[in-house]
């Protein structure tokens, strides 16, 4: 039942990710009116929100786009940075939403930082512990629920995440409205980009949750 759950898990996530690619190149098709290209419409968007201290820049890859909140620079993949299109200022925008919320103090995203060195250091020994746990669950068990605590640091982790890339694509939709960047055509193209990459942090989170109680079964005896 739990190989079947985890290959139905493993095939949603990748039509979503094919999904996101597929959203992605056709929304990349599409030209924005004013001309402007990822950089620039990220660079407006956060003096719009009156932010000066963070830095735009250009990083290798596709879909790689992120904020980082330690060094506070916007980290832009090449086919974002330099280019015109709606699927270029869709992406900028919510990275910058992100930035507004590190300004604004948003809630679950402080404590999303907040738990990064907990998730660190989870990630680095959880699979060598939930290994071992596994070889002797029999004989010690308590090795199998510290791979479970670790584990569970991360699932935690990915459903903290979900408001906090939900919040940033609805700032950044609201933005591209109001300040005229897409017109209603433009703005539900952003919209259905945006809902995609969304897709991917759930099954993620859902994912994590379901490897999660598999673990948590198998330490209570349950194997079947």
């Amino acid at each position: 039942m739990y190989w079947i759950l985890f290959i139905g898990i493993a095939i949603l996530s990748w039509i979503v990710q094919k999904s996101l690619q597929s959203k992605f190149d056709k929304y990349s098709k599409i030209r924005l009116s004013n001309g402007m290209t990822g950089r620039e419409v990220a660079e407006k968007m956060l003096r719009d929100n009156g932010i000066t201290d963070v830095r735009v820049q250009s990083v290798r890859g596709q879909l790689t786009d992120h904020y980082n909140p330690t060094d506070k620079t916007l980290n832009l993949s090449e086919p974002v940075y330099g280019t015109c299109s709606v699927a270029a200022a869709a992406v900028a925008a919510h990275e910058c939403g992100h930035a507004v919320q590190h300004a604004q103090a948003y809630s679950f995203l402080t404590l999303r930082s907040k738990m990064v060195p907990a998730v660190s250091f989870a990630s680095k020994w959880m699979t060598w512990v939930l290994l071992a746990g596994i070889v002797l669950v029999e004989s010690i068990p308590q090795i199998l629920l510290g791979g479970i605590i670790l584990f569970a640091v991360t699932t935690l982790f990915s459903f903290v995440t979900l408001p906090v890339e939900i919040n940033a694509s609805s700032r950044a939709l609201a933005w591209l409205r109001n300040s005229g960047m897409v017109d209603y055509v433009g703005h539900d193209q952003a919209k259905d980009a945006l809902k995609a990459a969304a897709y991917t942090y759930v099954v993620a989170a859902l994912s994590s949750l379901a490897t999660l109680c598999y673990y948590i079964l198998i330490f209570l005896g349950r194997r079947d």
